[in-house]
C-alpha cells in the first residue's frame, strides 16, 4: 500500500495537466479543423496573420484568396482561423432600421 502513496501525486499531477492543457487544445484543433473544412469559394475569412480575404479557389492543402480586387495569394488551409460571418451592410440594412424623410 504504501507505493500507491507514493505515486498517488505524480497521477494526479497527470490528470490535472490533462484536464487543464491537453484536453482544451484537443478541443481547439478539432474546431479549427471543422472552420476549416466549411470554408467554400467565397467565403470571406481571417488568416492567423489577422489579414481578411475572400476565397478564390481551394486546392488540396491550400487556398487562393483574393485579398483585393484582382489581387490573389495562396495561403496553406492552416492560415484560415476564423470565417467570417456577412455583416449586416453587406446584407443590408435591417427591417428595423430608422427611416428617413428620404426613403418615403
Amino acid at each position: 500500500m504504501n507505493g500507491w502513496e507514493s505515486i498517488l501525486p505524480f497521477v494526479l499531477i497527470v490528470v490535472v495537466f490533462w484536464f487543464l492543457v491537453v484536453r482544451p487544445s484537443r478541443n481547439q484543433q478539432k474546431r479549427l479543423a471543422a472552420t476549416q473544412a466549411s470554408v467554400a469559394i467565397g467565403t470571406e475569412v481571417m488568416l492567423g496573420s489577422g489579414i481578411y480575404a475572400t476565397v478564390a479557389g481551394i486546392g488540396d492543402d491550400t487556398f487562393d484568396v483574393e485579398i483585393s480586387p484582382g489581387t490573389r495569394m495562396k495561403v496553406a488551409k492552416q492560415a484560415v482561423v476564423r470565417v467570417l460571418e456577412p455583416t449586416e451592410t453587406e446584407t443590408g440594412p435591417a427591417d428595423d432600421a430608422p427611416t428617413t424623410d428620404q426613403d418615403h
